[in-house]
């Protein structure tokens, strides 16, 4: 998938993640990793075949989240720290932005839509962001974009642009210090801002070392849009995985996933399902939707792909209500 010849796109270098793990260093933690020994990897998988899971579902906030927003409103100035900042987000990105803004001493507003997990929205209020609920996504951005114009506040996106990318990247730089000779990097794709992000630091530190994004296949952009050979917008998202459903590619985060990923798959909301309630049994962990699409990946689509491979699966977070959990499990293990 990756073509270095024929595009060409800025990307974070290694020397700047590195700079960026120093900014971040006692702001985030360094999340540990697991290797996943028992249950449907003993079963399924070739035993040769090494499953390590980056728990970044551990970090603060929940999420892999605030290493973008923490590196993005670290470069304010005193002026735009007064403004404050705003997002739009289903939830995950907007826990993020709402507590680094308050650990960085500004003030966050967050723009979600009325159908965003209630344990979420309740998470932005107890760092006391100010959250507005629209009807969707898309008015959600309107209304972040609305309040950059009219009161001047710096939009922290969600997923796009070299600081997101750059944060990111951190969680690459973690993994292969923590797991030496990966084959695989596994990771799931939104935006494409964690999976570039994690791409640059792998390929940059390991060539050969490949790297998969994993996208659903009711919000499957970043495949379309590496597919047409530039960013493709949606016409409609339609998944469980909330988190994962980016209406659209941008530019940067596009072109840095085409120089560095190897390969994007898609899974159906069924596996998700499935992978969630594998996690759970096996490894103790409860995740949503999104931080299993890696596991339904090398489940599925993947498996062959990597059988006998050393593969680092990226569990990027987990802000998720009892109910919901409850029921896509029962529905995992019943379907």
């Amino acid at each position: 998938m990756n073509n270095t010849t024929a595009f060409s796109a800025p990307y974070p270098s290694l020397d700047q993640l590195h700079r960026t793990a120093e900014r971040l260093h006692g702001k985030v933690l360094e999340t540990p990793v697991w290797r996943w020994h028992t249950g449907i990897v003993e079963r399924a998988l070739s035993p040769a075949t090494e499953v390590w899971l980056k728990l970044e579902l551990f970090q603060r906030t929940g999420t892999f989240k605030l290493r973008g927003a923490l590196n993005s409103i670290g470069t304010l100035d005193a002026d735009a720290m007064a403004r404050g900042v705003v997002a739009a987000s289903a939830g995950n990105h907007a826990i993020a932005v709402a507590y680094a803004a308050k650990a960085s001493g500004t003030r966050a507003t967050v723009c979600m839509p009325r159908s965003a997990s209630p344990a979420r929205i309740a998470a932005c209020e107890a760092q006391d962001a100010e959250v507005r609920l629209v009807d969707s996504v898309h008015e959600a951005f309107a209304l972040a974009l609305q309040l950059v114009e009219e009161e001047r506040r710096t939009m922290i996106h969600p997923f796009d642009g070299p600081l997101i990318a750059e944060g990111t990247g951190t969680v690459g730089l973690e993994l292969m210090r923590q797991v030496p000779g990966l084959d695989a990097v596994v990771v799931p794709v939104g935006g494409g801002g964690l999976c570039g992000g994690i791409a640059a630091a792998v390929k940059q530190i390991n060539p050969q070392c490949l790297v998969f994004g994993i996208e659903p296949y009711g919000a499957d952009a970043m495949y379309r849009s590496l597919r047409a050979g530039e960013p493709q917008k949606l016409d409609k998202v339609h998944t469980i995985a909330d988190s994962l459903g980016a209406p659209y590619a941008l530019p940067y985060s596009y072109g840095v996933c085409r120089r560095f990923v190897d390969d994007i798959v898609r899974v159906w909301d069924e596996e998700l399902c499935r992978a969630m309630a594998h996690l759970y049994q096996d490894m103790k962990l409860v995740t949503e939707p999104a931080a299993a699409a890696a596991t339904a990946a090398l489940l599925g689509p993947l498996r062959s792909r990597l059988d006998g491979k050393r593969v680092g699966l990226i569990v990027c977070g987990s802000n998720i209500d009892p109910q919901r959990f409850s029921e896509w499990v029962a529905r995992g293990t019943t379907g």
